[in-house]
């Protein structure tokens, strides 16, 4: 039986630098709940206290990772405009399909089961005000950001750090849609219309957790020098 022990260094790194650096990593902190987007500068022993999560199930679960991912495209070694060509094909464009699906499915259960106690009341207005602003986050990023930094612009014109603070909104939408719809658990006999929304709407909040990882910890402090001041 394996019974090596990781380096104790493990649990002073950040579960930002974690998931950025050892693949599968950011699969066993979903599992845990483990914030690895928008707090991603606690370090893994702070982040696992925070969340209540049993230290040595954690530390199994990475010490393991490794078997079934080799192979796999790893974020943190792909050039940056390797990077930003991954964050819009397969999170912004993920976004833009998703969202208007699931505001007319919500609609749709927030309607027709109006009088049931677990219905996600509100759910569609949240899912709008998200989309809402998802897009002005999104087309800042692609018109005015990103083309920066494929260029090796000296300065941008938006900073990073108030890309950061939008993602740090966008980690409060996120748990507002897990309180709505009881952690995407649904109730006894739900129908295919709600069944479909909480999986959509669980998709949704990995994929934009993923998203805002890849920007927080890979691709941002790429370009700290290129804001620091003068």
């Amino acid at each position: 039986m394996n019974t090596h022990i990781p380096d104790p260094e493990l649990w002073e790194r950040t579960v930002g630098d974690i998931a950025a650096t050892l693949p599968g990593a950011t699969a066993v902190f979903r599992k845990y709940k483990i914030d690895f987007c928008c707090n991603g500068d606690l370090t893994l022993d702070s982040a696992a206290q925070r969340r209540g999560v049993d230290p040595s199930a954690l530390e199994h679960a990475l010490e393991v990772l490794g078997s079934g991912v080799e192979g796999a495209a790893v974020p943190a070694e792909m050039s940056s405009d390797e990077l930003i060509d991954h964050i819009q094909a397969c999170y912004h464009e993920a976004h833009r399909r998703a969202l208007p699906e699931l505001i007319m499915l919500s609609r749709k259960v927030e309607a027709v089961h109006r009088e049931h106690p677990k219905v996600p009341a509100g759910l569609s207005d949240a899912l709008r005000q998200m989309q809402s602003d998802l897009e002005e986050h999104m087309t800042k990023e692609e018109g005015i950001l990103f083309p920066a930094m494929r260029q090796g612009a000296d300065k941008f014109d938006i900073s990073t750090s108030d890309f950061r603070h939008e993602h740090d909104d966008q980690g409060t939408q996120l748990r507002l849609l897990e309180s709505l719809t009881d952690d995407f658990t649904l109730p006894e006999g739900a129908c295919r219309s709600w069944q479909a929304l909480y999986v959509g709407t669980a998709q949704l909040a990995e994929d934009l957790m993923e998203h805002i990882h890849l920007e927080n910890n890979i691709l941002f402090p790429r370009f700290a020098a290129t804001e620091s001041p003068a």
